[in-house]
Parts: structure tokens; sequence; C-alpha cells
């Protein structure tokens, strides 16, 4: 029954993207973690390196698992560069909520980060799944008519 379950919640790209978000997370601080403590890399160059390393994992999960339709799949560096810059928008995004939250409303930074996490998490699927992987826009991409 649980492994029934289990399998109609991955049915859904919303689960997927999920888990992907999660497992790119992962990847992004494991990286951040090795440049810092075993290639003794600056804070910036290791965060760097770990955002870039968690968008190809996102990124490769997102086109290959979790969505379907695809609307640029025909121009993959498009594509990609594209997800990339949701990513960084939803950076900005987490940056904004922190910034309110910790220096204007006073609230525990950690608290904060959850919440915009949450919000972060929010707007990149909604506007990946709107702009790169929603089947009308597939559709519109294919006849050339894509806005």
């Amino acid at each position: 029954m649980r492994q029934y379950l289990n399998a109609r919640l991955l049915q859904h790209d919303l689960a997927r993207y999920f888990a992907a978000s999660l497992l790119a997370l992962l990847v992004d601080t494991g990286t951040l973690s090795m440049c810092l403590r075993l290639l003794h890399l600056s804070l910036a160059w290791s965060a760097t390196l770990g955002f870039v390393t968690g968008a190809i994992v996102a990124y490769v999960l997102s086109i290959r698992w979790v969505f379907r339709a695809r609307a640029f799949g025909n121009a993959p560096a498009l594509e990609f560069l594209t997800f990339v810059g949701i990513g960084v928008a939803g950076l900005g995004i987490t940056q904004l909520v922190l910034w309110i939250g910790v220096t204007e409303l006073g609230l525990l930074p950690e608290a904060v980060k959850l919440a915009a996490a949450v919000v972060t998490f929010a707007f990149n699927y909604i506007a990946r799944k709107t702009l790169l992987f929603a089947t009308s826009r597939r559709s519109r991409a294919a006849s050339g008519n894509v806005v």
C-alpha cells in the first residue's frame, strides 16, 4: 500500500520537482562544503560552484524526470540559461525575504530562511513550469509563436 501511495505521489510533477530540488540542494551544499573544507576555496567561489552544480542537477532531473513537456527542447542552451536565470531570480527573492524578515522585522534568520525557501520554491516551480515546461508553450514554440 505504501509503495502504491509513493508511486501515485511521484506521478505528479510537483512532487517530482520537490524531490529533484532536494537532491539539487544536497549537491549544492555538498559542493560548497567540499570546496570550503577540502579545496580551501573562498566562500564566494565555493557558493558559486555549489550553485552551478546544484543548478545542473536540477536542470537534468527536470528535463529527464520531472516534466514531460519542453518548450525549448530544440534549443537546450537557451532552455538551460532560462532555467538558471529563473534560479537566479529565485535567489534574489530569497535575499529580499531574508532582508525584510531579519533586518526590518528582527526575526530569527533561520526561521526567515525556511519561509524564504517556501516562497522561492513556489516561484521557481511556477516560473519554470509556465515558461519552460508547459505543454501549451511547447506547441506555440513548435509553430514559432512563442511570446
